[in-house]
């Protein structure tokens, strides 16, 4: 025989079939129970070799092999063809690598050893130590396999067989989805794993299933398991879910077993009966689809149970057994590059629910809807909302119903000296079920030229005005009298014009980089008609660092700012290798002496407004720490004072923010109170899978901040304690939470959760 590489392609239907369908089908990984290994093979997995020269074309009939060995070597009286060294075969996208293959063409009988390795057209790669296959092509023995699965996930057992259609059956197997080695490349046991008597995989189905099996978590004692099956790979498939565990005072012990339904590769169902101890159980349906244009999901709550009416009683009582649920829902459309569409559902039955069974802590549920369309200069939408209340004094017929809400607006050149125009076109609808009604049209025009100067000013004039027509309807319902407006139909035309200069100053400071910029705001409007219209949006007011600089300085469209003034303020900025800091502060003064509208505690209500500021501090990713405030101008009493701070890395961080309000503003105005609290959250990475963490929320309120307080000057609302063990295949997790306030049957007291989710096993 001669030495050296030998090329040849064979023109039988052998090798290929045995050694590649066999080695993938019988996909094993390794683990315990007698002979199983899941640690790595130091095989590389085959490539195909390059196309031999002057080779015969094959064709898909023939079903040729490509073939490739150190040596070759053929008895023309036994016919046992025996390659050897470096042995690689090719056969419609599946590879073989062995050390030695013998086939001997008198029996049919085809034997791979040494250093075995196979990859599938999927990628996965198998590995064993013999196979053994028949001249069937379609069934064989492979003895200590292992499959590395391209989707992740291994198999091993100490024997397999694998059946004419394509069905493995696996004795002494295991299975596990776990990394197997360290982040050092030292070989681990795996988080957890699956031992089984009998494993039968089908590739078809891309399902694993087990009988005799016994789950091993941590290396602890293993815990017998009944028949069931897991999906590999990336799809999914119907089946349990990963169970959920806890306890709440009110509800008692609560189990919840999900099971998800495959509908179509793009959409799913999800059914979870939660079973509790003291209740009746309660039933939730998620539903997800997803399409080329866009994607939709609901969920539902349902149930029934005793719940709280007469919730501004001191000891409100329950009512009879009735249904309660919630629904929650969103959808979203791309119908073209500039169309989309998308809304949202949100309605519970009663306003307690969601608290009592942990769902959600809001106080308040929208449900909208929207059409839009967007281009490089324009933006047109038809929009509309509801809101449902869960706030115990707030009244549901109160609550504006805005359907429609037309919205366009347009960019375009001035054509003369560089400028912009905005234009925008609005109407809005508010319908009340018991409160005044409220419809506005409005039509305004925005021109902005910004210019800069030689010695380096940024310089912006703006001109506005706007057209608006109001109609209103039971004005009586509303009790704030300036919130009202006059019955009927009402105008208004609004004007103001405004020079804004900013003259930014670089250089140097500490070997970093400084950059103080001071600001002037100049601001003419005439006085026009502000109480004779109803205020729908423009209710809340508070002069901050956000609005200092706006041309006018309420929330919404229903009020404007009729008084020219003069705002003034500077930045200052310092900024080193990786840390920045940021700070600046404001004040404005009213240039006109007729009394404004702006009530007193917004900031506004005299000539020299409050003094507003916001400091920012950041280091890298570690720190950022931003600072709120604003003083009061006469005293420098603090109205306002508000702190968020985070440091740390992802892995262990702290969280507080600290929020006080000292405004003094009227009730009857504003239902936002003085107020003070402390919110605070971390987690503690203590080992590389395990953390801590933790959070609360503490009303520090006092009776000479809001006489209406229950507070006493120190009182916990919430708080939440607990741990999590997470790596790329498990998630384990324990979480205590207490209420400190009734709210209904939404009782105050402990409860306590319990997460555990295995990676491929209800995933």
């Amino acid at each position: 025989m001669p030495k050296g590489l030998v090329r040849i392609v064979l023109r039988i239907d052998l090798l290929t079939g045995c050694a590649v369908s066999l080695a993938l089908a019988c996909g094993l990984a390794s683990s315990p129970v007698h002979a199983q290994d899941f640690q790595s093979r130091p095989v590389p997995p085959p490539v195909q070799d390059a196309p031999v020269a002057n080779a015969p074309a094959a064709t898909p009939a023939e079903d040729q092999v490509q073939f490739s060995a150190n040596g070759l070597e053929y008895d023309t009286n036994t016919q046992i063809v025996t390659a050897t060294g470096e042995v690689r075969m090719f056969r419609q996208g599946n590879r073989l690598r062995a050390d030695k293959v013998v086939w001997n063409r008198q029996t049919g009988k085809v034997v791979a050893t040494g250093n075995i390795a196979v990859t599938n057209p999927q990628g996965d790669i198998a590995y064993g130590d013999e196979i053994n296959l028949t001249d069937s092509l379609k069934d064989g023995v492979v003895d200590n396999m292992l499959v590395v699965l391209e989707q992740g996930g291994r198999l091993a057992a100490k024997q397999g067989t694998r059946d004419a259609d394509g069905t493995v059956n696996l004795k002494t197997a295991a299975y596990t989805p776990c990394a197997v080695g360290s982040s050092a490349g030292c070989p681990k046991e795996p988080t957890w794993k699956i031992t089984a008597v009998r494993v039968t995989y089908r590739p078809e189905r891309k399902r694993i299933y087990y009988a005799g099996a016994r789950l091993h978590l941590f290396g602890l004692p293993s815990l017998p398991l009944p028949k069931f099956s897991n999906p590999v790979g990336g799809d999914s498939d119907s089946g349990l879910l990963s169970p959920n565990g806890g306890y709440s005072r009110v509800n008692g012990l609560e189990v919840s077993v999900p099971y998800y339904f495959k509908l179509a590769p793009n959409q799913g169902l999800i059914v979870t009966p939660h079973i509790y101890s003291s209740v009746l159980p309660m039933a939730q349906v998620d539903y997800s689809a997803l399409s080329t244009k866009g994607a939709f999901s609901v969920r539902a709550y349902a149930t029934e149970s005793r719940r709280s009416d007469d919730l501004n009683t001191a000891n409100p009582t329950d009512t009879e057994m009735a249904f309660r649920g919630y629904v929650d829902g969103m959808a979203r459309y791309q119908l073209s590059p500039n169309w989309t569409a998308s809304g949202s559902l949100r309605l519970t039955t009663d306003r307690t629910f969601l608290r009592r069974y942990d769902i959600s802590r809001d106080d308040r549920l929208r449900t909208t809807a929207s059409l839009e369309r967007i281009d490089d200069t324009s933006y047109f939408a038809v929009s509309g909302w509801y809101a449902q209340t869960l706030r115990v004094k707030d009244s549901q017929g109160q609550q504006p119903i805005a359907l429609p809400e037309i919205d366009y607006r347009k960019r375009f050149d001035d054509g003369l000296i560089g400028g912009k125009f905005q234009l925008q076109l609005n109407t809005l609808a508010l319908t009340r079920t018991d409160g005044q009604d409220t419809q506005r049209a409005f039509a305004s025009l925005q021109w902005d030229l910004r210019r800069l100067t030689n010695w380096g000013q940024e310089v912006t004039f703006t001109a506005f005005a706007r057209g608006d027509l109001y109609n209103t309807n039971d004005t009586l319902a509303t009790t704030n009298l300036s919130y009202r407006g006059l019955e009927g139909f009402s105008q208004r035309a609004i004007g103001a014009v405004a020079v804004d200069v900013k003259w930014p100053f670089i250089g140097t400071f500490l070997g970093g980089t400084q950059r103080f910029t001071p600001r002037i705001q100049l601001v003419a409007a005439p006085k026009f008609a502000n109480i004779t219209l109803p205020n729908e949006d423009s209710r809340a007011v508070d002069l901050d660092d956000t609005n200092l600089f706006s041309l006018n300085r309420f929330a919404g469209y229903d009020r404007f700012e009729d008084s020219s003034r003069a705002t003034y303020g500077g930045e200052w900025a310092f900024d080193l290798p990786g840390i920045s800091f940021t700070t600046n502060v404001g004040q404005s003064y009213r240039l006109s002496t007729r009394p404004t509208i702006l009530p007193d505690g917004t900031g506004l209500s005299d000539r020299f407004s409050d003094i507003v500021g916001r400091t920012e501090l950041r280091f890298r990713d570690f720190v950022s720490i931003v600072h709120r405030y604003r003083l009061d101008k006469d005293g420098f009493a603090i109205r306002r004072n508000e702190i968020d701070a985070t440091i740390g890395s992802r892995a262990t961080y702290v969280l507080v923010g600290y929020l006080k309000l000292n405004r003094n503003i009227d009730a009857s105005i504003e239902d936002l109170r003085d107020r003070e609290e402390i919110r605070a959250a971390g987690r503690v990475q203590f080992a590389r899978f395990w953390s801590a963490f933790g959070s609360a929320v503490v009303d520090l309120t006092n009776k000479s901040e809001d006489p209406l307080s229950a507070s006493d000057g120190f009182t916990p609302i919430r708080h939440r304690v607990g741990f999590q063990y997470e790596d790329d295949c498990l998630r384990l997790g324990a979480t205590w939470r207490r209420t400190y306030n009734n709210t209904g049957d939404a009782r105050k007291g402990n409860s306590y959760l319990l997460t555990l989710a295995f990676t491929n096993l209800g995933r």
